[in-house]
């Protein structure tokens, strides 16, 4: 599908050094794909319904765009997000029948994307359903690079990336949009981390397996369903069907049964991001005690009093990508035993 002009504006020259710096670091990738992807949901038998491609070259000027929209031959999930119904995908290409054009886009490039890991699992599932393998060995969270780069930012959402470099956003959560914003944004950080010598934090990309053809099963009550609103209002959450195993060990694997606190802005939608907790398995907290397995915030130095009491009580804290990686691979909880 041809790119959208009207929310694909040319990218302009954004402030600071427009020059790469010299020497540019030799063991820098030599291309990049700035990616966005929206999607019915967070679970790993969610969909992809639209995706966006932005190619960069080693210095990270745009070489080139691409957008499609894609049929996930279901609901497509929380419409007030994407503003992509049904109608309006009813006309998509199916996955597979992208996988040609994608994989031209992504080949020998380093996938970049605002929390890659989201991003990655999401495309390297859809290749697994479509019998193919992304061309992709190696990714790069814009999150872990504005750390790596200590920038000032209040949250890690893009749009406060995107503030910093003033990166103006013409549609959020438009895969287009949001991967041009991005684009814009990544350009700079690179060029920082080239004139500072950083060591890009690449991670690996092994194919995922994961997958359902079909959705599983939710709850459409008003109280557990999505809602549009500015404010989170309280909601009624199934409760957790396993024992808490106790707290979360720095380095390991998250067990079924972990209660999970959030804290702060989070740049996936939090009851998304509750819901596909819940969906693996742990129970989510609204508050924070010494039963707590773990606190997910992007702002672990905010006074607030769930990091106040997570320093009190020991409790671990890790930030949303290093969660939502943890998601990808949950262990079972342990069987029970009757007397």
């Amino acid at each position: 599908m041809a790119a959208d002009r009207s929310i694909a504006p040319k990218i302009g020259r954004q402030p600071g050094p427009q020059t790469p710096p010299a020497p540019w670091p030799t063991e820098y990738p030599q291309g990049y794909a700035v990616v966005d992807v929206e999607t019915t949901g967070l679970a790993r038998d969610d969909r992809i319904i639209s995706a966006a491609v932005y190619q960069l070259d080693a210095q990270g000027e745009v070489q080139d765009h691409w957008y499609t929209l894609v049929n996930p031959q279901r609901d497509p999930g929380p419409v007030w997000i994407h503003g992509l119904t049904s109608a309006v995908l009813a006309d998509a290409p199916l996955f597979p029948e992208i996988v040609p054009e994608l994989s031209q886009r992504l080949e020998d490039r380093v996938l970049v994307a605002h929390n890659a890991m989201f991003d990655w699992s999401m495309i390297a599932r859809e290749y697994a359903r479509a019998a193919a393998t992304a061309p992709v060995r190696q990714r790069l969270c814009t999150i872990a690079l504005s750390k790596e780069l200590r920038l000032p930012l209040p949250n890690h959402k893009l749009e406060s990336l995107a503030a910093h470099y003033g990166v103006v956003q013409e549609r959020a959560h438009h895969a287009l949009d949001d991967a041009r914003v991005l684009a814009e944004a990544f350009r700079p950080s690179l060029r920082r981390a080239a004139e500072e010598k950083l060591r890009l934090p690449l991670l690996s990309c092994q194919p995922l397996t994961e997958w359902s053809d079909s959705p599983a099963p939710r709850q459409q009550s008003s109280a557990t369903s999505y809602r549009p609103t500015s404010w989170r209002p309280s909601r009624k959450r199934p409760a957790c069907p396993y024992p808490n195993p106790g707290r979360y060990e720095a380095g390991g694997r998250l067990v079924q049964g972990m209660r999970v606190a959030f804290s702060g802005d989070t740049s996936v939608d939090r009851e998304l991001l509750e819901d596909r907790a819940i969906e693996a398995g742990l129970h989510v907290a609204t508050s924070l005690s010494r039963l707590t397995s773990l606190l997910v915030t992007n702002d672990p130095d905010a006074q607030t009093s769930k990091t106040a009491k997570a320093r009190t009580f020991g409790t671990v804290v890790i930030d949303e990508a290093a969660f939502m990686q943890l998601l990808q691979d949950v262990q079972p909880a342990a069987p029970t035993t009757r007397a």
